[in-house]
């Protein structure tokens, strides 16, 4: 069987593609920008890639006409600026005009739960591109979903910046809507159940877990989970801007996200009751049970996605449109070092930043990512998925990686903080067994040039 995954380079997408070589199908991963996409260690000749852009409706001509199944992931709230939407609902036209010149017999489409009289802007958008989706002639099925919990989720790290920072949280009233989360693991094993159920064709279904609570419930259940002890208490004279800003202070959101988020969360999310998981054999994990999985994840450093890795400004850019560092117009900085072991000394490049630190001045670091949350940016919040190894595409403190190879001992960063120009931080060891450290800006105007 041959699939078409979208959203490959996604938190989702990540989790789905070895889950779907190991089953044994073929996978086409439909990506903007072929360098993002790092392939599992079990590649085997089942794995493909076609790369396109979903908003360029003339890029979407490669895909190949055998498709059997297509899933579409695809999420723009994170990256697309104020206007997702748009760009959600344009993705969404182009991909259906595209995939019915295929022989696709079915889409499988990730939602949200819209059962809601009143939806925010980010549900409201998510029930609009199943809307598109469902417009095409081929049959969609659509699993909705609410507040998803895992390693590396949004939600989830949103959750655990609270918990673990605020011993006692002055919360807006939002915090007692309710919602039912559902762990990760299930996510995937729903979205393996439909495939080719031929009885969900043209239908959805809402997924969750089997605990209905509120968000203050869901703080405290982490809390407890953790063996912290945490008091909360909720006022009503936050308003939306307010928490956004709240969540947006105290966790490694961008204030864009913290804002759609609270606007979602400001209505019950409540699932229609059905019974798809005990006929797909899907046994549900408890809130508390998928806390504990999700830590295992951390504790033996097996994340494999992270919501953050598509949250960028330039995330509608490809990658590699940076990897050519500039020589002209540029100002650049270069330090070189021999080395004794310059194994041990690529082990430490791939392991900066994070918890790990920049090894040298990091209160000056800290300070700098406090001056960047301060004027908008990302800051150091976002950290890195994994403690010793990194991949292009991921994020790294306030940098985005463009390269990484062990091999090449080559590690190539681009800046995501707040500044007057375009920066790039490169670390390398030659063949002379010298450590090359190459920091290069390229200033926007005289403010770059002063910031320098």
């Amino acid at each position: 069987m041959k699939i078409l995954l979208t959203g490959a380079t996604g938190y989702i997408g990540k989790r789905m593609l070895p889950v779907l070589l190991q089953a044994g199908y073929e996978v086409i991963c439909l990506v903007r920008d072929a360098s993002r996409i790092s392939f599992p260690s079990n590649t085997n000749t089942k794995l493909s890639i076609v790369e396109a852009d979903l908003t360029d409706a003339t890029t979407l001509d490669q895909i190949p006409k055998d498709i059997d199944v297509a899933y579409y992931l695809v999420h723009s709230m994170g990256s697309a600026g104020t206007d997702f939407s748009k760009t959600e609902r344009i993705s969404a036209e182009n991909f259906v005009e595209a995939i019915q010149k295929t022989e696709t017999r079915q889409i499988i489409y990730l939602g949200g739960i819209v059962n809601s009289q009143t939806l925010s802007t980010h549900l409201a958008s998510r029930k609009l591109v199943e809307d598109v989706l469902r417009n095409g002639a081929i049959p969609v099925t659509a699993l909705r979903a609410g507040i998803i919990i895992g390693s590396g989720s949004a939600s989830f790290e949103i959750i655990r910046d609270l918990v673990e920072k605020l011993p006692i949280m002055v919360a807006p009233k939002w915090l007692k809507s309710r919602c039912q989360p559902i762990a990760i693991r299930n996510v995937i094993d729903f979205l393996i159940g439909v495939l080719l159920k031929e009885e969900l064709y043209g239908k959805h279904i809402d997924i969750y877990g089997p605990d209905l609570l509120t968000y203050q419930q869901m703080l405290q259940n982490f809390a407890d989970v953790r063996n912290l002890k945490r008091q909360i208490f909720i006022v009503p004279v936050l308003t939306p801007r307010l928490s956004s800003y709240w969540l947006y202070l105290i966790t490694s959101t961008s204030f864009g996200l913290a804002r759609h988020l609270v606007d979602s969360m400001r209505i019950d999310v409540i699932p229609v009751k059905n019974d798809w998981a005990n006929r797909l054999g899907i046994s549900l994990i408890p809130y508390r049970e998928a806390i504990r999985l999700a830590f295992g994840k951390i504790e033996q450093n097996l994340v494999s996605s992270t919501w953050k890795d598509a949250g960028s400004r330039r995330a509608l850019q490809k990658w590699s449109t940076y990897m050519e560092v500039p020589t002209f117009g540029v100002l650049t900085d270069r330090q070189v070092r021999k080395v004794q072991d310059p194994n041990e000394t690529a082990h430490r490049i791939f392991a900066i930043g994070g918890r790990t630190g920049w090894y040298y001045a990091d209160w000056l670091w800290r300070f700098r990512g406090f001056l960047d949350r301060l004027f908008g940016g990302v800051g150091l919040r976002r950290g890195r998925r994994n403690a010793s190894d990194t991949s292009a595409g991921e994020v790294l403190d306030f940098w985005r990686v463009l390269h990484a190879s062990k091999q090449e001992k080559r590690l190539l960063l681009y800046a995501e903080m707040r500044i007057p120009g375009e920066a790039w931080l490169e670390f390398r060891i030659n063949d002379k067994g010298e450590l090359v450290q190459t920091a290069t800006f390229r200033p926007h105007g005289i403010a770059g040039r002063l910031y320098w």
